[in-house]
């Protein structure tokens, strides 16, 4: 396959160690400059200004390089920026030091609500009726209130008897997120490794596997009792731990340096193997997650990951 170094139509902006890149409808030079007034008001001085057309799959996209003190970099001072430009109706993530699109990376997925739409869990427990008891628990894991294990083991306890059949449905039609094949492909295409640690079951994660020509995947096996769930894990879960735990295996076992790792996920649960990552996004994520991840994709495709990374 050849090998490609830019995503479709991009026209890459100069890059330094710290960037601000924003997404959003319709950005133009005067919008453009009304930006560059909002930042200067809050002493951001940018520099190397350019507006690019993303892929189809994107809206209008700005970049601008900044110089600022690493100690000014707190979770605070992003928030505020990314307020700033979300009075424009835009969505704005600061990266710094950036895992590098053009060499060797490691992209370490979180699967439900992050590389598929849905949380399974949810989806099996709606078609056997008990969806607003796993609901529940899920959003109470997912929030940071409940210990992820302690809520897993509660959670599938709920789906004893479901038969077979029933996840045949959930599994044989996962909606993907907007822009994830593409980012995969691009990724692949430029050498990178890519994999899944997910607090949700192989039984879904084996079927992305497929579609996204993922390198591994690491996730929860339910046991089964003949046809159907016998409301029991099989083996280690897979938390927070395991997933940051994963993140080091793998980047170890590919001999790729920490400085290429990226993590992404939505919920409390993924925030060690984010932090760990030398980049860690949060994809429409919770509250909590977005605040104290590097950057955030609330909004829009994906593919937007590709242009966090620093190109030549």
């Amino acid at each position: 396959m050849e090998r490609i170094t830019k995503p479709s139509v991009c026209v890459y902006p100069p890059q330094s160690k710290q960037r601000l890149v924003v997404f959003g409808h319709s950005i133009d030079a005067t919008l453009l400059g009304k930006l560059v007034t909002s930042l200067m008001d809050e002493s951001i001085f940018a520099t190397h200004v350019a507006l690019f057309k993303p892929h189809d799959l994107l809206e209008t996209a700005a970049s601008f390089s900044l110089n600022i003190q690493p100690s000014a970099l707190t979770q605070a001072f992003k928030a505020r920026v990314r307020a700033i430009f979300a009075e424009h109706g835009l969505e704005a993530a600061i990266i710094e030091n950036a895992p590098s699109l053009q060499s060797p990376g490691l992209l370490l997925m979180d699967m439900d609500s992050t590389a598929i739409q849905i949380e399974c869990i949810d989806e099996i427990a709606r078609l056997a009726g008990v969806y607003d008891e796993v609901a529940a628990v899920t959003q109470a894991a997912m929030a940071g209130q409940l210990a992820f294990s302690d809520s897993l083991v509660q959670r599938v306890a709920k789906l004893k008897g479901i038969e077979m059949s029933l996840l045949d449905t959930i599994r044989f039609d996962l909606p993907l997120m907007p822009g994830i094949e593409l980012l995969c492909s691009v990724l692949k295409a430029n050498g990178w490794k890519l994999a899944i640690a997910s607090g949700g079951f192989t039984l879904f994660a084996e079927q992305l596997r497929k579609s996204l020509q993922l390198d591994e995947i690491v996730a929860n096996e339910l046991a089964f009792d003949g046809t159907a769930l016998s409301g029991n894990v099989i083996g280690r879960i897979i938390d927070a731990k395991a997933k940051q735990e994963t993140l080091c295996e793998l980047a170890a076992r590919y001999d790729i340096p920490s400085t290429q790792t990226v993590a992404i996920g939505d919920g409390a649960n993924d925030l060690m193997m984010m932090a760990k990552a030398q980049l860690g996004v949060a994809i429409h994520g919770k509250e909590k997650v977005v605040y104290e991840a590097d950057a955030a994709i609330c909004h829009g495709s994906l593919l937007q990951l590709v242009y966090f990374l620093s190109t030549p």
